[in-house]
């Protein structure tokens, strides 16, 4: 992978994955598109997971609908696995799907960065054998978090590992024309007496802290679309006068990406899925 391909701006006929929610894909021009990696940024709980597993369902719906008439594959490395939810999810997919939707979403935990990479370099043989077109990675985080110290040896190797991950996701999304989906958590951002941010070159903001997604700018590089999702608390007052719970509000922010510009929308989590919200 070569820097300037981050910077080439997407095919016009480039297959595109719905979110199942017509919002969401207005936000993103249509979905999570295809032969590119996407990143999926967010604090715990936010719902980067319930974007992810709706993914995996509505990879299975019909191109009329969105879908890509396929299968999908989870590599998780943050245990445990929500079955259940995914199952809930599942039966609300049932009417456009003609067989159970489980049974074309294929899981396999994660146990290291050289566990993934060995796993990738299977996927060659199968991916055109169980028609997949999606990858969903969650979380690339997880991987790294206690596998390297923090010395210049160490960092190096890490990077070496992004860059190796990176560019066999990006071969194979191109070669099978998969769309590749990377959820990431975040970290605070600190700042020193001389205003210098650790991290990412920028900041973002989740539940009132700055934040910024995991791994520093070795793995942005490697990604070709950045998506963060935050949360808001808003205290919502009773009648009365008297004070009120708080609620959580979530927004999803498009942070960069080659054919969309910086846009956000607000999104629910229900039952039924993630949907946006039109203010």
């Amino acid at each position: 992978m070569k820097p300037e391909d981050l910077l080439h701006s997407l095919p016009t006929q480039t297959p595109k994955l719905t979110l199942n929610c017509p919002l969401l894909d207005r936000l993103l021009r249509g979905g999570i598109p295809c032969g590119t990696i996407t990143e999926i940024a967010a604090e715990s709980g936010v719902g980067k997971t319930q974007i992810s597993l709706q993914l995996l369902l509505a990879a299975q719906l019909p191109t009329s609908c969105g879908g890509l008439s396929a299968s999908s594959i989870c590599l998780h490395s943050e245990f445990p696995f929500p079955f259940r939810r995914l199952h809930q999810l599942s039966l609300f997919y049932q009417s456009h799907i003609p067989n159970n939707p489980l049974d074309r979403i294929f899981i396999q935990p994660l146990h290291s960065p050289d566990h993934l990479l060995d796993l990738l370099s299977r996927l060659d043989s199968i991916v055109s054998q169980l028609n997949i077109r999606l990858i969903v990675i969650d979380s690339i985080a997880a991987l790294f978090r206690s596998e390297f110290d923090n010395t210049p040896l160490e960092l190096k190797r890490r990077s070496n590992l992004f860059f190796k991950i990176a560019s066999k996701l990006k071969s194979q999304a191109q070669k099978f024309g998969l769309a590749v989906v990377v959820t990431n958590q975040v970290m605070d951002v600190i700042e020193s007496s001389g205003n210098l941010r650790i991290g990412n070159s920028g900041f973002l903001c989740s539940s009132g802290r700055r934040v910024c997604p995991a791994l520093g700018l070795s793995w942005a590089n490697c990604v070709n679309i950045r998506l963060f999702l935050w949360r808001e608390e808003e205290r919502v007052d009773e009648e009365g006068g008297d004070i009120g719970s708080m609620l959580a509000r979530r927004f999803i922010r498009v942070v960069f990406a080659p054919h969309l510009p910086d846009c956000s929308c607000e999104f629910v989590i229900k039952r039924e899925g993630v949907f946006g919200v039109d203010r």
